[in-house]
């Protein structure tokens, strides 16, 4: 069983019902979910030995966020504890023609107060195929993206895979300062997900040409990464259509060896839960190259489970993968018997 480690904040998700305003509801419903948790979990349901790195409070919350972890099968042998709080955020679900909103109540958290003299990377990292990380925590603080950075060298030194998810959240920091800590730490990636807008806003590549199709375009902004950073293997994303808040078309793209290969769309309506779509499809795509996996059959597998995952409540998907192989080669709605 193949050793995975993810670093990142877990918070408190609390949500509206569908139809309901945030400044009107009187019932919220209660999650725990992060980028780099998700990821973990669902790397659990495919069988793979996962460990989450992180901090939370001594206190119910923090023993509701171990709770949480032990049940979905990843260890908390690296869940410090200490600070004064959860982060936490609201969700106010869409619908419609209305997208959902996201409400940060994060400062001053448990994780936010981690330092690198609390964690020892080398013991941590040891025996591990490979270690992920978002953007997410590297906007949090500059403590924590010294923290990521020296996480991503011990990895490298040790010969374990890096992935790295870019997770862009405008309400979280500059583009400026994304993308002078994201720029630092790409030189110790091997699998990255980012997509055309990260290319652009971010690294600064030229925007494509409006003639290209999506596809063209899409591989001309992963030529020009791989120019920056030639050692990135393998970079991925998904093309999100979005049609309404309750509907979505789902494509997803993985890039190595100058070739795109890409998924079927997937038709996705109702949604159920949007949140952790993105986490699935990397923990799809991550689970498809430590299976060594063809590309083809990886992009195929990740864009269905991240499918999969918008047709349940939560942040995490927790399906496993004969779940998803299943759910691949029965096609949409049919009884599976």
């Amino acid at each position: 069983m193949k050793k995975v480690v993810t670093l990142g904040e877990i918070m408190l998700r609390l949500s509206t019902s569908p139809g309901e305003l945030l400044t009107s509801a009187d019932t919220l419903h209660m999650h725990y979910g992060g980028g780099e948790a998700n990821v973990a979990i669902a790397l659990s349901g495919y069988g793979y030995d996962t460990y989450f790195v992180s901090k939370v409070p001594d206190n119910a919350l923090g023993r509701g966020v171990q709770r949480h972890l032990l049940a979905n099968g990843v260890s908390t042998a690296y869940l410090l504890q200490g600070g004064e709080r959860l982060g936490t955020y609201y969700l106010e679900a869409g619908i419609g023609e209305r997208s959902p909103r996201v409400t940060y109540d994060r400062k001053h958290s448990s994780f936010s107060t981690l330092s690198i003299n609390e964690l020892n990377f080398e013991e941590i990292l040891d025996g591990a195929a490979l270690f992920h990380v978002s953007g997410i925590t590297l906007a949090i603080s500059q403590q924590l993206r010294e923290l990521t950075l020296e996480a991503l060298k011990t990895a490298k030194k040790l010969g374990i895979k890096t992935s790295f998810d870019f997770n862009y959240r405008a309400t979280l920091w500059s583009q400026d300062e994304a993308a002078s800590a994201i720029m630092a730490i790409l030189p110790y990636v091997d699998i990255c997900s980012c997509g055309e807008l990260d290319a652009i806003y971010l690294l600064g590549i030229k925007k494509a040409a409006d003639d290209q199709s999506k596809q063209e375009q899409l591989i001309y902004y992963y030529r020009e990464i791989n120019k920056m950073f030639p050692n990135i293997k393998t970079m991925v994303s998904t093309l999100r259509h979005n049609i309404s808040a309750s509907r979505n078309e789902l494509q997803g793209n993985l890039y190595t060896d100058g070739k795109l290969y890409q998924s079927k769309v997937h038709d996705i309506q109702p949604i159920v839960d949007r949140v952790g779509g993105g986490d699935a499809f990397a923990a799809g795509i991550l689970n498809g190259i430590l299976a060594e996996m063809d590309h083809e059959t990886t992009v195929t597998f990740a864009a269905a489970a991240s499918a999969l995952k918008h047709t349940v409540h939560g942040d995490c998907s927790q399906f496993t993968k004969e779940e998803v192989h299943r759910f691949i080669e029965s096609g949409s709605g049919k009884i599976t018997r």
